[in-house]
């Protein structure tokens, strides 16, 4: 990139993590930034000590791809969403222990989760068109699929106060 007659360069690396088998598709830090999880094509989501990239739990359960993971903001759970088997999983982050059965009800795969600021609610997207909005403690839908994106929905956000949602599709649109 080009910046004020200049070459502006990433900054050098200061390290690679490696484990995955395949393709890694998300990944995020905790809220504290000591954990780094990742999510993949090899099915697994990977929790990373941050600092020295030393893996600190390999989390297996999903059939298929894993498309995004999400932290609670207290970063005691993690949130993860599979395309294929259109699944969400919650993770213990301390101890990798599957919390609850998955969170169902997609007749598509799920692209993207995210849990609201105040860690009450996870919203979902998938690729059939819809967004979900569960409660984060018992798993419960908690109202029926927002719609209105004539795409995959490929990633959802909550605003800072919890309130609204914002969406991104295929479509070329971003909803609120």
């Amino acid at each position: 990139m080009i910046v004020s007659g200049r070459r502006v360069t990433w900054p050098v690396m200061q390290g690679e993590i490696l484990g995955h088998s395949d393709q890694v598709n998300s990944i995020v830090f905790s809220p504290d930034g000591k954990c780094i999880a990742s999510a993949s094509d090899d099915t697994t989501i990977r929790l990373w000590d941050a600092e020295t990239g030393d893996l600190l739990r390999l989390l297996e359960g999903h059939e298929y791809r894993v498309m995004s993971v999400a932290f609670s903001p207290d970063g005691k759970r993690v949130a993860s969403a599979s395309h294929i088997d259109g699944t969400i999983l919650l993770w213990g982050a301390e101890t990798g222990d599957l919390l609850r059965p998955p969170l169902e009800g997609y007749y598509g795969g799920v692209t993207s989760v995210a849990f609201s600021p105040d860690g009450k609610c996870i919203a979902s997207a998938s690729d059939d068109h819809t967004i979900r909005l569960w409660d984060a403690e018992t798993g419960d839908l908690l109202r029926p699929p927002l719609e209105g994106h004539q795409g995959w929905v490929r990633s959802v956000a909550f605003s800072p106060d919890s309130k609204r949602i914002a969406s991104a599709s295929s479509d070329m649109t971003i909803r609120l």
